[in-house]
């Protein structure tokens, strides 16, 4: 079996485009991945296409051979958006192989160690807050007061859904906004200090969630890169009354971000941005994670799982980033299910209409657990037609 040709596609996502890549074989046998173009500035889909001449030819079965040979050939600008695109090509074969085989991706890699994934709705409420008309167009109630967030978490709850994640929003002109210095493009965005009122309108934000949840459920504050450790670790002393199950920042320092999770009583997740094994070393030798969050489209799954092994070594759990599609929805199920060490499942449950369109069958969520497909593969290809239906939109 030899890969004879590389193709991506790409489709509206509403706030965002959905990338996918697809291997054909001589065979006949196609392999999907999904992919992220580069959070915005683009360059993997170039990068697919330079690495195409490289792979034609070679056996997909060889995920391993395939994954080290474009590694060494990008160490010298190993990482970022060359990872991106290898784990691209490492995940679509992995597709090839498991469907090669008759059995699911998961089983590859000894799963399945579980059938059914809790999960928690990621961006509950932030994103209805920033993109408030799209999301009312698709007939979404708006969140524009601390009312609605208590709305929302009981209606999580009543799903069935074991947690919410949430990000930073403040009232402002008595309308909830979605908080992102250090991470978006607008006044302040290099500022990343922290203040009394930004504290004060978190636990305004999280008393208002708590009292929707209930006592039990799962809620976890997710900063992304918007402080230094000085804020970072100010706010997770805040935030003790509400019993996160975690709060979640981003430090590229391991140091760093072992001194805000050994100077607070909260749980601290981290490590969604990193690249490869030998990234995520660090911070597991420092402690610096109650759980890490492992991006498999960024990685590879075979990259993902080997990263969970290690972890695992730490006795540290392991929770995967999904801020995708419903592709890599079913590749980030089978990173749970062939792992012993997961913790809980993020998923986009505040989306387009038509996003379970674009895959030929859609994840099954039952009562806020995901159903981890058995078919062989990833358990759904991507429907073509459906992706030409919705063309991506120039954004900037």
């Amino acid at each position: 079996m030899k890969i004879v040709k590389l193709e991506n596609l790409h489709a509206d996502a509403g706030w965002r485009t959905l990338s996918f890549l697809k291997i054909t074989t001589d065979d006949g046998l196609v392999g999907w991945a999904e992919y992220a173009e580069g959070f915005g500035v683009g360059g993997v889909s170039d990068l697919l296409r330079r690495f195409e001449p490289l792979v034609v030819g070679m056996d997909p079965r060889a995920v391993g051979k395939i994954t080290a040979t474009l590694q060494s050939l990008t160490r010298l600008a190993a990482g970022g958006l060359n990872n991106q695109a290898i784990a691209a090509i490492e995940n679509a074969c992995l597709d090839i192989k498991a469907k090669a085989l008759g059995v699911p991706v998961c089983a590859l890699f000894g799963g399945p160690f579980r059938d059914r994934l809790d999960l928690y709705w990621s961006h509950c409420g932030s994103f209805r807050a920033r993109f408030g008309d799209m999301f009312a167009g698709f007939g979404k109630p708006r969140v524009e007061t601390l009312a609605d967030l208590t709305a929302l978490a009981r209606e999580a709850v009543a799903r069935g859904f074991k947690a919410i994640k949430t990000n930073p929003l403040s009232l402002v002109d008595g309308k909830l906004t979605m908080f992102e210095s250090g991470f978006r493009i607008h006044p302040g965005i290099l500022d990343r200090n922290i203040d009394g009122a930004f504290i004060a309108s978190i636990v305004d934000m999280l008393a208002a969630y708590r009292e929707g949840l209930g006592p039990t459920a799962g809620l976890m504050l997710d900063l992304n890169f918007n402080q230094r450790t000085e804020g970072f670790l100010r706010v997770a002393r805040a935030v003790e009354p509400f019993d996160l199950t975690w709060l979640e920042i981003d430090i590229h320092d391991p140091v760093a971000l072992a001194e805000v999770r050994h100077g607070a009583r909260t749980p601290i997740t981290s490590l969604e941005s990193l690249h490869g094994l030998s990234a995520y070393r660090d911070y597991f030798e420092r402690q610096s994670v109650d759980v890490a969050v492992v991006d498999v489209p960024w990685n590879g799954l075979w990259e993902s799982v080997r990263i969970a092994t290690l972890a695992d070594a730490y006795e540290v759990n392991v929770a995967p980033h999904n801020f995708y599609g419903d592709l890599a929805t079913l590749m980030s199920a089978h990173f749970c299910a062939a792992i012993p060490n997961y913790r809980i499942m993020e998923i986009e449950v505040d989306d387009v209409p038509w996003k379970s369109d674009l895959v030929t069958v859609a994840p099954v969520i039952e009562r806020g657990q995901l159903v981890v497909p058995t078919a062989p593969g990833w358990g759904a290809d991507v429907n073509e037609e459906a992706v030409r239906a919705h063309p991506p939109k120039a954004r900037r």
